[in-house]
């Protein structure tokens, strides 16, 4: 038996010492230790000896055992150095290339918008405000001359909390609780998210928009229309035409709508103008002397004008986009555009 395990140890230690790689180091393992290797049949074989032979058999195979196992884990970690120099060597470094872009946030088209309105409004002299977007009915509508059966309600698809708690359909609430609080002069305006039960190509139930207004001894029509066409000229472009149409708003009087020259076909008439050559933008007027009376100005002394604007409209304006559902849909090779 001794000779044996002198034997099988001489053969381990040779096996071991030519063997270049872990797969083969981990061959000679199975080979040598492992359940159905020849350490193990050594071991199985010990029953055969005669009983008083057993013990010295016994501690030699366990003494080759240790030593094999000892060479195996000295090996792999000269095998495992070897492999990790050669590695090292093969590989080359081009300094030339250039490096992996980090890809980095920016902000969202219709913020991107709203920021630049603020900016030609706060140019123009106006303050911001905001205020709460759960509102009360009285902020919504009653306080800006909606009273509770007017039809000028159901120009708005609104979404109720409460019979007196909605969710805002417009900033212009924003509008009286200012009034409520200060005194004239006023030039304010009030970005914020608004609500609306719609939902198509270019409509969306939560939006943005963009009131402004001017309260002030003496405030004309023809400072709201210098105002919006000097906002148009800042925005759009020093060329673009602009007109305002009569319309109907129940909170000013006079009302209008205002209108830009399309910017998709330049006037000339296209399918998103049309083919009237004329894009609306946004409302406005001058506030109406019950609004100003529910705040408790005197509407003989102070005037003032309104106007409102949809941010997203005005970026599907802005990057010729035709679909408002693009925008808060998260398709990155959309938004990555802007």
């Amino acid at each position: 038996m001794e000779e044996k395990v002198l034997k099988l140890l001489e053969e381990a230690k040779m096996a071991l010492q030519a063997a270049k790689s872990l797969r083969e180091l981990d061959d000679l393992r199975v080979r040598y230790l492992g359940k159905k290797g020849e350490v193990t049949a050594l071991l199985k074989g010990l029953g055969n000896l005669p009983p008083e032979e057993r013990p010295a058999a016994g501690n030699a195979v366990n003494r080759a055992r240790k030593e094999i196992e000892g060479l195996l884990n000295s090996r792999k970690i000269l095998v495992q150095e070897e492999e990790r120099s050669l590695k090292v060597l093969s590989e080359t470094l081009d300094i030339s290339l250039p490096g992996v872009r980090r890809e980095r946030g920016h902000r969202h088209p219709v913020t991107q918008v709203m920021e630049e309105i603020l900016d030609v409004f706060a140019g123009l002299g106006f303050s911001v405000r905001v205020g709460p977007e759960v509102e009360k009915d009285y902020y919504n509508f009653e306080a800006l001359n909606f009273p509770k059966d007017h039809p000028a309600r159901d120009m708005q698809d609104t979404f109720f909390i409460r019979e007196d708690v909605v969710l805002r359909t417009h900033t212009s609430p924003v509008q009286v609780r200012t009034m409520e609080s200060e005194e004239p002069p006023l030039r304010i305006v009030s970005p914020g998210k608004v609500y609306r039960h719609d939902y198509d190509v270019s409509h969306s139930p939560m939006f943005h928009q963009v009131e402004g207004f001017m309260v002030d001894e003496g405030v004309a029509f023809s400072d709201l229309k210098g105002v919006l066409e000097e906002f148009v000229h800042q925005f759009f472009g020093p060329k673009v035409p602009v007109r305002f149409r009569a319309s109907f708003f129940p909170f000013t009087e006079p009302s209008a709508e205002v209108d830009m020259g399309c910017s998709m076909c330049l006037g000339k008439g296209c399918r998103v103008c049309k083919d009237s050559g004329w894009i609306e933008i946004l409302g406005s007027g001058m506030i109406h002397p019950e609004v100003l009376r529910y705040v408790g100005y005197n509407s003989e002394k102070f005037s003032g004008f309104a106007f409102g604007m949809g941010m997203e409209r005005i970026a599907m304006l802005r990057y010729g986009i035709d679909d408002i559902r693009l925008l808060y849909e998260g398709d990155m090779r959309f938004l990555e555009q802007f």
